[in-house]
């Protein structure tokens, strides 16, 4: 069942991140009808940046209707940004000139190539983390950043292999880059649940050491298991619910680092929209709950340093009184 909209509530209250409170999911031509007629109660949409170029159509039109009621990201496919070819200088400038008409909370990409000069591949493809790759990571999402007139933010990758000539923790490539670039991030839990199992990692130790100040964005989405192989491989499907171990990472995350804005992806064998719409809400719970226990959390502290700077300061005019006596 569909939970319609409440306008002018609370739900539609930003917060502090220029997000709405409630979390967003990806926007499919399938829900064009349904979103319009329901005016579902969520926060936002995504769209993929690639299914938007082409001006008019009617994907052009139903975007345009759906975002005169919720604000919307973007997220790119297809720039390719860990190329060693050059940007694609026309394809940058029609997702320019998209990302001004629909002026979006953030535009996103992802850390993976899917070009090579003039050869397109449709997939998201893994990148050796070198010094030289990440010189042209950063001259890329460089001229992203001035094309587009704002910070972008950068997804972190799912990957099934590693490259030999690696010189770098993927962690030490991330931060690397958000110091010379000064993009954002947008952190893909479910992604970080693929690679860690993947490649025999613990998720937790990497949601620890990942720059969690940088990030703007959470994504979450359901993976699928290929069994064919000799060692079970988790594949990045988005094609399905949020597993359970997924929902407990994303909690986790969020007691570290308090409440982040959150999207769900769901791109393919796509549901009713009120699938969709059950995983936000659910999304939507663990951040109120995390929320409120952090805030908990931080007004302990601040209490907690307060005592002690009265008890220091009792004990400073005390000293004084002592010194004047002796």
């Amino acid at each position: 069942m569909i939970q319609p909209r409440l306008t002018q509530s609370t739900e539609d209250v930003q917060t502090s991140s220029g997000f709405p409170r409630l979390s967003g999911v990806s926007l499919k031509p399938c829900h064009y009808q349904t979103i319009l007629a329901e005016q579902p109660s969520v926060g936002f949409f995504e769209i993929h940046a690639e299914n938007y170029l082409s001006a008019g159509g009617p994907n052009r039109y139903y975007l345009e209707k759906i975002r005169e009621h919720y604000p919307l990201t973007v997220h790119g496919v297809g720039l390719s940004i860990g190329g060693e070819s050059p940007l694609n200088r026309e394809h940058l400038k029609k997702v320019a000139q998209l990302v001004e008409w629909i002026e979006p909370l953030v535009f996103s990409e992802h850390l993976a190539w899917s070009s090579h000069f003039n050869h397109f591949f449709n997939d998201l493809l893994p990148l050796p983390y070198t010094e030289k790759t990440l010189r042209q990571v950063c001259s890329h999402i460089d001229q992203v950043q001035e094309q587009l007139k704002r910070p972008m933010l950068l997804e972190n990758p799912s990957t099934y292999l590693r490259f030999k000539t690696t010189t770098m923790s993927e962690l030490e490539f991330i931060s690397a880059i958000i110091e010379r670039t000064g993009c954002q991030l947008l952190l893909d839990v479910n992604n970080v649940a693929v690679s860690c199992f993947n490649h025999q990692q613990d998720p937790y130790q990497y949601i620890n050491q990942f720059p969690g100040q940088a990030v703007r964005q959470i994504h979450l989405a359901g993976y699928a298991v290929d069994q064919n192989e000799a060692v079970p491989l988790r594949i990045d499907s988005h094609d399905r619910e949020v597993t359970d171990d997924v929902w407990q990472l994303y909690q986790y995350t969020l007691q570290q680092w308090g409440d982040k804005p959150t999207l769900i992806e769901w791109d393919g064998q796509l549901p009713e929209f009120g699938v969709l719409q059950q995983q936000a809400t659910m999304a939507d719970q663990i951040r109120t709950r995390i929320q409120g226990a952090f805030q908990s959390k931080l007004s302990q502290s601040k209490f907690s340093q307060s005592e002690l700077s009265q008890s220091n300061s009792g004990q400073s005019e005390s000293g004084a009184d002592h010194a004047t006596a002796i």
